[in-house]
């Protein structure tokens, strides 16, 4: 099975082509990105239109290019995926209309992709993880901690009240006036600093239920550094040292609180799994990893490139959802908010009405 795969829902513009065999295991055959990063630092963030924008003027090249790369050709395909949320709804749609396009001149089916889902079985493709596991989903508008059952299948286990992890590594970036994008800077400077100088708080830690909790963290940070400044190049190492370490042992507990719930309600999973584009910080994979080893659970995370935005998750995930029977109508709309697990009460919170900022 050939699978297209293309995503627009942020920063990321990408197209993707991978190969699902019937044994279920998945090959990437082509994986195409073209980022934003520098349209937009001049900004300090994303700013829809020119994401928009931005996605139009170089998506079809991508496919174009994925193709060749691949070596296929649109008659060989079963399907064509896009992301058709959540995210930032101008983006959305031109992938998915280029999706809906396509799918209407070649005639093949088209399958409307869930951003998170496809976060949450990217774990499949890389590296064949069996149902049940349990997976920590820490992309850059979203924190949840969810029992994945099945394709389609996704129990909330716990989220952030407040803000995300990804965002409070921007945040706390923005703050210490490092530039943008502000997750990768905050842990480079983290490598040079001392992460004792600071007495941070580690919110929620010790509470059975598996929540996280970012707000207060981050104020603890402006208020150390107000006390401070003027900041020196020590300072700001040292604050985010503090920072990223307040945020690993508060990542340590809620996943052994989530693990617990998961047990009692699942049994043991094959896997703890982590996905989305804070996966990549090496301070987190490195403590999961020594969590995971003291736990007896299998411990998985993705490649870096495959953690942030991919066409290639787009592509697994609508294989995989291709492969039970299933397709979207060609009127299918685009999501600005879509919740991985639908029936989990609507809270406050970056990770609980599946909004993604």
């Amino acid at each position: 099975m050939l699978v297209l795969g293309l995503e627009t829902t942020c920063d990321e513009t990408a197209a993707a082509i991978v190969r699902r065999s019937a044994d279920g295991r998945g090959e990437i055959l082509a994986n195409e990105i073209a980022s934003q990063t520098d349209a937009h630092s001049a900004y300090g963030g994303v700013v829809p239109e020119i994401a928009a924008r931005a996605h139009v003027e170089v998506l079809d090249v991508l496919i174009e290019r994925a193709m060749r790369t691949a070596g296929v050709d649109f008659p060989q395909l079963a399907c064509i995926a896009s992301a058709a949320g959540p995210g930032l709804i101008g983006g959305v749609l031109v992938g998915l209309t280029t999706a809906k396009t396509l799918s209407l001149v070649t005639g093949k089916p088209m399958i409307a992709v869930n951003h998170l889902e496809a976060h949450a079985l990217t774990p499949r493709l890389t590296d064949h993880v069996a149902f049940p596991y349990l997976l920590l989903l820490v992309s850059g508008g979203h924190t949840q901690l969810v029992a994945v059952l099945g394709v389609g299948t996704y129990q909330r286990i716990g989220s952030t009240i407040d803000d995300a992890i990804g965002e409070a590594f921007d945040k706390v970036a923005k703050m210490l006036s490092l530039p943008y994008p502000g997750g990768p800077e905050v842990e480079r400077e983290a490598l040079k600093g001392n992460p004792e100088r600071f007495d941070l708080p580690r919110p929620l830690i010790g509470r059975p239920q598996p929540d996280f909790s970012l707000s207060g963290l981050k104020t603890a940070v402006r208020v150390a550094a107000d006390a401070i400044a003027p900041l020196s190049t020590t300072d700001v190492a040292d604050l985010c040292a503090s920072f990223q370490a307040a945020v690993v042992d508060t990542i340590v507990d809620r996943v052994r609180a989530g693990l617990r719930l998961f047990r009692e309600r699942h049994g043991a999973p094959s896997a703890l799994v982590v996905a989305g584009g804070v996966g990549s910080n090496q301070s987190i994979r490195r403590a999961l990893q020594r969590f995971s080893a003291s736990a007896g659970i299998r411990f998985v995370v993705p490649p870096p490139a495959l953690c942030t935005d991919n066409g290639a998750m787009i592509a697994w995930a609508g294989a995989e959802r291709f492969a039970l029977g299933l397709s979207d109508d060609i009127d299918f709309a685009g999501r600005p908010r879509w919740p991985l697990d639908e029936t989990a009460e609507p809270m406050l919170g970056g990770g609980r009405g599946g909004a993604r900022v």
